[in-house]
C-alpha cells in the first residue's frame, strides 16, 4: 500500500444513519493499522543523516549560540552522543544502521576486503560482473547475456521490512546500497555509486603546463594539450568499450575556443556548448561515448571549471556521472525514480561521494575551488531536499547530506594549529569552513522543522564523529620489523604493493584495508601457515598484547588504544571476509594508505601532510556520531544498529530476530 486517501463524494438525500457509519468505520480501518494501534497513513518518521557530524563540535556551537536549530531540536526533544560501529568507516557504520545489525551480520567489516586465496583487495559493497555470453563478429564483441552489479551488504535493509507492512518509504542517497537493494520503496543510491568508469570519481585536468604538477596524480588524469590559433583540441575519456575486441578506451572529442582578448572560453562537446568566463564552472553537460554504432552508446554528464585561459591554459572537469535519466548502472528504484527526479531536478550528482577532495589534495583545485564545487552539490541536494519534503505525506522519509563530512576531511587542518599541515595565511581565510558547514546542516534542519507536526518523529543521526589525522603508522612495516612478516627481497621494501614481495611460507600476520589484520591461517590463506586452534590464539593474544604498548618515538604517545578481536564484538554468520583482528587507533594516529593496500614503507611513521586532515578510521569510541530527536531517548547508550529497530517499532513492527539493535524510545 504505497499511498492511501479518502475524498468525500456527494451523496443521496435519504442515506441512512447506519450507512454513515459504515462509511465512517471504513475510513478509520484504513487509516489505522492493526499494528498496535498505529497509524501507518499519516504516522511519519523523517531521518537526516548528516555524515560526520561530532558531538563535541555540535555542542560547542550550540552553547556559543550558532547553531540555533539544533539547540531547539535538543530542547523539543533530545540529544545524545551516537556509538559508531566497530571500525568506524562509513561502509561499515552506514550498513550497521541500514540493517540494525553489526558486520557479523551484514558482512562489511571495511573499504576493502581481501580474497584469501589471492591475498588482494577487492571493494566491499558491490561487484560487478561482465556478461558471461558473448558472440564474436570480426573485431565486435556482441553480449548474449547481461551484465551484474552485485550489492555485498547482506541483511535486510529497514526500509524492506517497511514494505512488507505496507509502509511507503522515500530512501534519498544513503550510503552502501549500491546497486540498490531490490525494492519497489523509492531509493536512489549514494556512497559507493561509481562515475562512469566505475571508479569512486576520476577528474579531468587539461593544461598546456603538466609539469608544474608535483608528485604522483592520484584520483584523476592530467591531459597535456596546446593552444593553437586561441583553440584546444582534447578528449573526455570514457570507460573501457567492451563491444570491441581488447576493450579500447571510448573517448569524446571537445574543443575549447578561447577568446583572443577577454578571459573568456567557449567549451564544445557534440551538440552542447558553454561559455565560460575564468573561475567560472559551467552548468551540467551531457556527453554522449558511442559503444556500437548506430545501437549502443553511454551516456553521462559532467561539469566544467575554467581555472586560467592565459598565460597557462587549466581546464579542469568533474567526474563523469551516471546520467540519472539514462543511467548506465542501476542507480534507484524502481529504475523511474532517478527519471522522475531528473525531469523535476534537472541533472545532478549520482556519483556517491561528489566533492571532489581528491582534486583538492592533488592541488588541481585550491581551496577556494573546491568549496565552489562542494556549494554546488550543496545546493543540488537542498533543491532535492525541499522536493521530497513537499511531498512527504506518509511513511519514511530518509535524507542524507555529505557535504559536512567532506569538508571536515579537508579543512580540519586549517582548524587544528597542532596538525602538520596547517597553514597560519590559509587558517586566516578559511579557518572557520568547518562551522560555516555545521551551519549550513543547521539551515537544513531548520527547513525540515517546518515539515514536523505531531504525527512525524524526527530523528537527526550522523555516522561518526571526527578526529585529527596528524601521523600515519605503517602497521605492515612493524609487522615486518618485529617477525611477523618476511620479505622476498629485503632490497625491494617498500617498492611494491598488494603484498608483492611477501614471503608467504614464512609469514604469520597482515594488514589490508584501514583497520583490519589478518592471520596467515592454514586450511583457509592460501599460503596460511598458522595453525587454527591453539597456534592462532596464542598469536592474536601476543599480537594484541604487543600492538597496544606501540609508541610514537616523535612524541612518545599510545599509537593504538584497543585492538579488538572480531569473534567477540561480531555476532552473525558472515565471517568469511573478517579480519581476525580490529585495530583502533589511538586520537590524531590512523593506519597509513600505503598499509591498506599491503605495502611496507621503510619507515615506521609520516606526518600527515595532506590537506585530507581530519579523519574517523581510528577507535569507535574516540568519535561517536549525534543523534537528535524531538522525541525523548529512554536508551541512554544508543548505536547505530539501534536505529533501524527504532523506525520499526515507530510504525508498530515487531523486531526481526537478526537485528541485535533495539529500540531507542
Amino acid at each position: 500500500m504505497r499511498s492511501r486517501s479518502f475524498f468525500w463524494r456527494s451523496y443521496k438525500r435519504g442515506i441512512c444513519l447506519s450507512g454513515v457509519l459504515l462509511i465512517i468505520l471504513v475510513a478509520m480501518a484504513g487509516v489505522w493499522s492493526c499494528q498496535g494501534g498505529k497509524s501507518t497513513l499519516s504516522r511519519r518518521v523523517l531521518v537526516i543523516g548528516f555524515d560526520g557530524m561530532d558531538p563535541k563540535i555540535l555542542t560547542r556551537l550550540m552553547e556559543e549560540g550558532k547553531v540555533p536549530s539544533f539547540e531547539k531540536l535538543s530542547k523539543m526533544g533530545d540529544f545524545l552522543p551516537l556509538t559508531s560501529s566497530i571500525p568506524p568507516q562509513s561502509p561499515v557504520a552506514w550498513s550497521n544502521f541500514i540493517t540494525g545489525m553489526n558486520p557479523g551480520g551484514h558482512g562489511i567489516y571495511d573499504f576493502m576486503h581481501r580474497e584469501p586465496d589471492t591475498y588482494l583487495p577487492f571493494l566491499s559493497t558491490s561487484r560487478t560482473e561482465p556478461p558471461k555470453r558473448t558472440l564474436k563478429l570480426g573485431s565486435w564483441v556482441l553480449p548474449l547475456s547481461g551484465g551484474k552489479a552485485e550489492l555485498l551488504r547482506r541483511g535486510r535493509a529497514f526500509w524492506q521490512v517497511l514494505e512488507e507492512y505496507d509502509i511507503p518509504a522515500t530512501i534519498f542517497r544513503i550510503p552502501s546500497n549500491f546497486p540498490p537493494a531490490e525494492s519497489k520503496q523509492r531509493t536512489i543510491s549514494g556512497m559507493g555509486t561509481p562515475d562512469i568508469l566505475g571508479t569512486y570519481g576520476t577528474f579531468s585536468f587539461y593544461t598546456e603546463r603538466p609539469d608544474e604538477l608535483s608528485g604522483e596524480i592520484t584520483g584523476g588524469a592530467v591531459f597535456p594539450v596546446e593552444v593553437v590559433d586561441n583553440m584546444v583540441k582534447a578528449q573526455l575519456v570514457g570507460p573501457p568499450n567492451t563491444f570491441k575486441e581488447d576493450n579500447p578506451t571510448a573517448v569524446v572529442d571537445f574543443t575549447v575556443y578561447i577568446d583572443p582578448e577577454n578571459r573568456v572560453a567557449k567549451v564544445v562537446v557534440g551538440d552542447e556548448e558553454v561559455i565560460l568566463k575564468e573561475g567560472e564552472w559551467s552548468r551540467w553537460v551531457r556527453v554522449k561515448f558511442p559503444m556500437l554504432p548506430m545501437l549502443a552508446s553511454l551516456k553521462g554528464i559532467c561539469r566544467f571549471y575554467l581555472k586560467e585561459t592565459r598565460p597557462v591554459f587549466k581546464l579542469y572537469v568533474t567526474p563523469i556521472n551516471l546520467d540519472p535519466e539514462d543511467p548506465a548502472m542501476p542507480i534507484s528504484t524502481p529504475s523511474s525514480y532517478s527519471k522522475k527526479l531528473y525531469r523535476r531536478l534537472g541533472c545532478f550528482y549520482t556519483q556517491g561521494m561528489p566533492e571532489d577532495t581528491k582534486a583538492l589534495d592533488q592541488d588541481i583545485l585550491d581551496d577556494g575551488e573546491f568549496i565552489q564545487q562542494a556549494e554546488l552539490v550543496l545546493e543540488e541536494r537542498m533543491k532535492a531536499f525541499h522536493y521530497e519534503l513537499e511531498r512527504f505525506r506518509s511513511g519514511l522519509l530518509f535524507f542524507y547530506f555529505s557535504t559536512l563530512d567532506q569538508g571536515t576531511h579537508m579543512f580540519w587542518r586549517l582548524m587544528d594549529p597542532q596538525h602538520p599541515s596547517y597553514d597560519p595565511q590559509l587558517a586566516e581565510k578559511y579557518g572557520n569552513v568547518v562551522e560555516m558547514l555545521y551551519q549550513k546542516m543547521d539551515e537544513a534542519l531548520a527547513v525540515a522543522l517546518r515539515y514536523v507536526d505531531e504525527n512525524t518523529t524526527l530523528i537527526v543521526m550522523s555516522d561518526h564523529g571526527f578526529a585529527p589525522f596528524y601521523r600515519g603508522f605503517h602497521l605492515n612495516t612493524w609487522l615486518k620489523e618485529n617477525g611477523y612478516v618476511s620479505l622476498i627481497d629485503e632490497w625491494r621494501q617498500g617498492e611494491t604493493e598488494f603484498f608483492m614481495n611477501t614471503d608467504w611460507d614464512n609469514t604469520r600476520a597482515y594488514a589490508l584495508g584501514f583497520n583490519g589484520l589478518y592471520i596467515n591461517q592454514a586450511g583457509r590463506e592460501r599460503y596460511g601457515i598458522v595453525s587454527p586452534g591453539e597456534e592462532k590464539e596464542a598469536l592474536l593474544e601476543e599480537l594484541a598484547e604487543r600492538l597496544i604498548q606501540v609508541r610514537d618515538p616523535q612524541t612518545g604517545l599510545q599509537v593504538i588504544s584497543h585492538v579488538y578481536r572480531t569473534d567477540e564484538v561480531y555476532q552473525g554468520e558472515e565471517m568469511k571476509y573478517a579480519p581476525d583482528l580490529i585495530i583502533g587507533y589511538n586520537w590524531g594516529y590512523r593506519a597509513s594508505n600505503e598499509t591498506a593496500l599491503g605495502a611496507f614503507p621503510r619507515e615506521l611513521f609520516r606526518d600527515n601532510t595532506d590537506k585530507w586532515s581530519g579523519d574517523h578510521l581510528i577507535d569507535y569510541i574516540w568519535i561517536p556520531g549525534i543523534i537528535l530527536s524531538n522525541k525523548k531517548i529512554t536508551h541512554r547508550q544508543p548505536a547505530l544498529y539501534d536505529i533501524a529497530p527504532t523506525i520499526l517499532a515507530e510504525f508498530g513492527i515487531p523486531l526481526p530476530k537478526e537485528m541485535v539493535g533495539r529500540p531507542i524510545f
